[in-house]
């Protein structure tokens, strides 16, 4: 059924502005329907040569081309035009996404439409963004422009789980910001940058503003090294941003990380369990736990936990594992053989270790193949063991009991990490007072706290800068300061 091609070039790679064959002739990553394991596409692999050249587009793009001479509104014209490929091509999106990533195709298909209200977003900033600003200084005799310029050229290394959402947040701000790209694509799930580049095809960017390639590790470490690489933006594995930020430490090139969680949810006293376990389920089963922002470890008092963790069970029983098409499924699979066997031995972790397994920790009998796993709930979880202190990245719940609402606090803060967290109380003013306690950079007051595309981004070992929203658009800025004797009577928009 979904067999055929869903892009147009999958034996090339989108180069300076050109669909071309890969350094290595016929190198290739079969890409694997999550569902089912048969292979979904065949998709070009590029090498370390295929690294370089698109470096080299974009580096000369952005040194000699037009598009950083370009005003911010007529970019943004630019990103208008991706927007309206990007609506046409929602269809196509929402097959790969379910197809790669196992996302369920009736939740996939409506965020399809974020995807051009990314870019429009960002186009719209074009008119309202302080570009640039004027400042008297106490010198009278002197005035100060306040430029902020592209940073250059972008590195966007885009994970598999969520691939068409985060190369959004990525490229549009980038582009925006006058910055020219190269997107490397996970060879897990790589389709949709081949339909982005189709869109910026069609849209008539210039050659080497916007590059895709779909390669391994080594490739991406060649691009974070490449000194004509200005800015690396990553999504991924604090492990793996440990590793770029030393890497960009050398050569002081910029990075944005959005990294790595564990997140929690604290249910309160006053808060029902039941309407907790039906949102908190909701929740944990989107995308099958395949998202670092994930609530996956529910702090609660003790003497409410036997009855949270029995709520939660009964929830997850009723939440149907199955083929990620069929629109009566709730969940559907891993991405990969490799993350559900992650998934599983985390499971085995958390049973060794002691914690109470309450429900799931198996594959599901209904379904031969995919790569599924039961949504699982684990009780009387330590805070200090394994399955409640790394991101397992699957429907795997720890449950953690605490003395007090002040122990809670201190129990959700106990991590390395600080990306999201959702506080389950009746009384907002409360929400508020404990999400100021609370060292990450969301909370949500019964429910996830990422939903409003403010600012995205984590404390501590969840990364290091912000996506989405006006805060997205500085880090592809540099600023520049200019003293002038005077202002000029017309100061261009242009960078």
């Amino acid at each position: 059924m979904h067999r055929h091609s869903m892009v147009k070039h999958p034996t090339k790679l989108f180069i300076d502005g050109a669909w071309i064959d890969p350094d290595a002739p016929g190198s290739s990553f079969a890409v694997l329907n999550s569902g089912t394991e048969e292979v979904f596409e065949t998709i070009a692999a590029a090498d370390r040569a295929d690294a370089k050249r698109a470096v080299a587009a974009a580096r000369a793009a952005f040194d000699s081309g037009p598009w950083p001479k370009l005003s911010h509104a007529e970019r943004g014209a630019y990103l208008n035009a991706i927007a309206t490929e990007l609506d046409r091509l929602a269809d196509q999106q929402a097959v790969i996404w379910t197809t790669e990533a196992g996302i369920v195709h009736h939740v996939a298909r409506p965020r399809m439409e974020r995807l051009g209200g990314a870019y429009r977003y960002y186009a719209d900033l074009a008119d309202n963004y302080p570009f640039e600003e004027r400042h008297k200084l106490p010198d009278a005799d002197s005035v100060a422009l306040h430029i902020r310029e592209p940073v250059g050229v972008v590195a966007a290394i885009v994970p598999w789980n969520a691939a068409p959402g985060l190369m959004a947040t990525k490229v549009a701000p980038a582009l925006l910001a006058g910055c020219t790209v190269i997107i490397k694509a996970s060879p897990e799930a790589p389709c949709s940058a081949y339909l982005l580049a189709e869109a910026c095809e069609t849209a008539g960017l210039p050659p080497g503003v916007v590059n895709v390639l779909t390669a391994d590790r080594d490739v991406s470490e060649d691009l974070i090294r490449n000194p004509d690489v200005d800015k690396v933006s990553f999504t991924g594995s604090t492990a793996a941003g440990r590793r770029i930020a030393s890497i960009c430490g050398e050569r002081i090139a910029r990075c944005t990380l959005e990294l790595g969680g564990k997140s929690p949810a604290l249910v309160l006293d006053d808060f029902d369990l039941e309407d907790a376990a039906r949102t908190i389920t909701s929740r944990a089963t989107f995308l099958t736990g395949q998202f670092c922002y994930s609530t996956s470890r529910i702090i609660v008092s003790r003497d409410r936990h036997d009855e949270l963790v029995e709520a939660l069970s009964s929830a997850f029983a009723a939440v149907k594992v199955g083929d990620p098409f069929d629109s009566t499924t709730d969940m559907g699979p891993l991405a990969t053989g490799q993350q559900r066997a992650r998934v599983e031995n985390y499971i085995n972790i958390g049973v060794s270790e002691g914690a109470q397994l309450a429900f799931g920790g198996r594959r599901p009998t209904s379904v031969e193949t995919g790569f599924f796993v039961e949504p699982t709930v684990f009780g009387r979880v330590d805070n200090r063991s394994t399955i409640a202190r790394e991101e397992i990245f699957g429907p795997v719940l720890a449950v953690v009991a605490a003395k007090d609402e002040s122990d809670a606090i201190d129990l959700a803060n106990d991590s390395i990490y600080g990306l999201n967290a959702a506080i389950f109380t009746n009384d907002s003013a409360h929400a508020l007072d404990v999400a100021r306690q609370l060292r990450c950079g969301a909370v949500g007051h019964k429910r996830l706290g990422n939903e409003q595309n403010v600012a995205f981004g984590g404390f501590k070992q969840s990364g290091i800068g912000r996506e989405v929203g006006r805060e997205g658009l500085a880090p592809y800025l540099e600023s520049k300061v200019v003293v002038l004797d005077n202002f000029p009577d017309a100061v261009t928009t242009a960078v």
